[in-house]
């Protein structure tokens, strides 16, 4: 065999397979089976048909003729062969009235008036059953309300009772709830008597309850207060330290101008002793020590000066200080 046929064939039954393939996929079909189930084939057509492996095919054909149909052949109608004759019958030539019909009235009264008592009859049995049931109707009607009334009678008496044993059932168990209630707040109790004030301790030491206004006081009126007192503080000492610089300067002038008027004065005396050393001559151990305790006299005497007057300058300030702190708290 060609090669290339065989391929050609093999590529023809890849096509038809594929193509199947695709038509059975393009056919609805139920969804697929939740778990732990599965389809079930059942037929559904209105009559039910026997299902094989191999369905039975039957092949028929059927073939018209080439000519039209023969038309139909016309009814057949044989020819009259009698003749027609009729007659008349009067009245009276049959029967004799008066003899014949009057058994017949006999019988069609008794019949009627035996069918009208029949129904007077049944009228008078239709009016006592109406009657019969009227009452019966009544008397059940009597009953069914009788048995309605002690049905609702019977329902309130249920509904109440279960009413009641509901409303007991929660007496119970608010009773029992608070009774859980009670011995849980009994044993809250005893075990929170001595945490509670460790722990309001605790967390009052770390700063979780407070007193507004003296956490406002606090965090913004003492710093503002603290700042306020360094700045006037720095001020003072600033106005100290100037004002010590003035009064040392003006001290330091001061010393050294009354340093040389005693010297000046010491000059004058040590002259005018010179002078009178002359005129008048004295042993000379008594004139240096009268002249030395002078000197040292008039020595000591400056620094007691000075120091008179640097701690009146000072006391001076810091009574003032104290007054404009005194002030400033105050306002």
């Amino acid at each position: 065999p060609d090669p290339l046929e065989i391929q050609r064939q093999r590529e023809a039954r890849r096509r038809a397979l594929f193509r199947k393939r695709a038509k059975e996929q393009m056919q609805p079909r139920t969804p697929e089976p939740v778990e732990g189930r599965e389809h079930v084939h059942v037929q559904t057509e209105l009559y039910l048909e026997e299902i094989r492996d191999r369905i039975v095919e039957v092949d028929v054909e059927c073939q018209t003729d080439a000519f039209l149909d023969r038309p139909p052949t016309p009814l057949f109608i044989p020819a009259k062969t009698g003749r027609d004759v009729d007659t008349q019958i009067e009245e009276g030539e049959l029967f004799d009235f008066d003899i014949e019909v009057k058994p017949m009235l006999e019988v069609l009264i008794g019949k009627t008036i035996e069918q009208s008592l029949l129904e007077v009859m049944e009228e008078e049995e239709l009016a006592n059953l109406r009657a019969h049931q009227h009452a019966y109707g009544e008397l059940r009607n009597a009953e069914l309300a009788e048995v309605q009334r002690l049905e609702e009678q019977e329902r309130r008496y249920s509904e109440e009772k279960e009413r009641r044993k509901r409303q007991r059932m929660e007496m119970l168990q608010k009773q029992k709830e608070t009774t859980e209630k009670i011995a849980a707040r009994a044993f809250a109790q005893r075990y929170l008597a001595d945490l509670i004030p460790s722990v309001f301790n605790n967390l009052r030491e770390s700063g979780y309850f407070y007193d507004p206004i003296e956490r406002d006081i606090e965090t913004e009126f003492l710093p503002w207060l603290m700042t306020q007192v360094e700045e006037a503080l720095e001020k003072k000492v600033l106005g100290r330290t100037v004002l010590d610089s003035l009064i040392c300067t003006v001290v330091g002038k001061r010393l050294d101008a009354f340093s040389q008027e005693q010297l000046s004065d010491q000059t004058e005396i040590h002259a005018e002793e010179l002078v009178t050393t002359d005129t008048a001559p004295e042993p000379t151990g008594l004139t240096e020590d009268t002249n030395q305790p002078a000197e040292q006299k008039e020595v000591t005497e400056q620094p007691v000066v000075e120091e008179q007057i640097v701690p009146r300058i000072s006391l001076q300030s810091e009574e003032s200080d104290q007054a404009e702190m005194e002030d400033f708290l105050s306002e």
